[in-house]
């Protein structure tokens, strides 16, 4: 082969290997962006107190959800909040995207905790629902609120179990009224934290919150509603 017929052969190579790392940067590209993005929004029960990350709710839901491709979950969420708390930390934080194919928000069993009363958590629930709502670009039907657990039922709350269970009840009869009224999507996750004290392994070490078992649970209830 002469040194023009090497020239022509090696430029047309270029071109070849050139149009396919082009068209598989695109695909990866494309691949990135149809993954669904998902936002956690809520307290000791969504951050997943005393498990390990893999184990909380949000993490198990995206390992879970075949058919889903939801990315890595962005999880805004502290042990000890209340619902004010939540509310301004939302509104500090720089947030990965403008908008989410789901938002979940479980919130309010510190407000009931520090013995605040449910038309004290009325505005607030209100605030961080309609916050939600628009993060998730305006569609209820990508929002899901997540009724508050009954911690009477662990260890460390079964000496106060009928007075807990009395004003959680309190609490998840306003918070479903308000999730049906803004028409997302609810998911009462309560009678499931009822089974705490009869199998002692859906609870986590520490004697109050919930263990990887009970939040499989949880999204196994989820899952069946998709």
């Amino acid at each position: 082969m002469n040194s023009k017929n090497t020239i022509t052969m090696l430029f047309l190579l270029s071109i070849l290997f050139g149009c396919t790392f082009s068209n598989t940067n695109s695909a990866s590209s494309l691949k990135s962006d149809d993954k669904k993005h998902y936002l956690a929004l809520g307290d000791s029960y969504t951050i997943g107190q005393s498990v390990s990350a893999n184990d909380n709710f949000p993490n198990q839901l995206v390992t879970k959800a075949k058919g889903f491709d939801y990315d890595e979950p962005e999880i805004i969420a502290t042990t000890g909040w209340r619902t004010d708390q939540l509310i301004k930390k939302v509104n500090e934080t720089t947030l990965k995207y403008e908008k989410y194919d789901l938002v979940t928000l479980l919130i309010g069993v510190n407000d009931e905790f520090q013995g605040n009363s449910v038309s004290d958590y009325d505005p607030q629930f209100r605030t961080i629902l309609d916050k939600a709502i628009k993060l998730a670009g305006n569609d209820p039907k990508k929002v899901w609120v997540f009724s508050i657990p009954d911690y009477g039922y662990t260890p460390y709350g079964k000496d106060s179990k009928a007075s807990i269970s009395k004003r959680i009840d309190e609490f998840n009869v306003f918070n479903k009224k308000i999730a049906k009224k803004k028409g997302v999507n609810y998911l009462d996750i309560t009678p499931i934290s009822r089974k705490g004290l009869d199998q002692p392994e859906l609870i986590a070490n520490d004697g109050l919150h919930p263990s990887g078992l009970m939040y499989e649970l949880w999204i196994d209830e989820f899952l069946k509603r998709q």
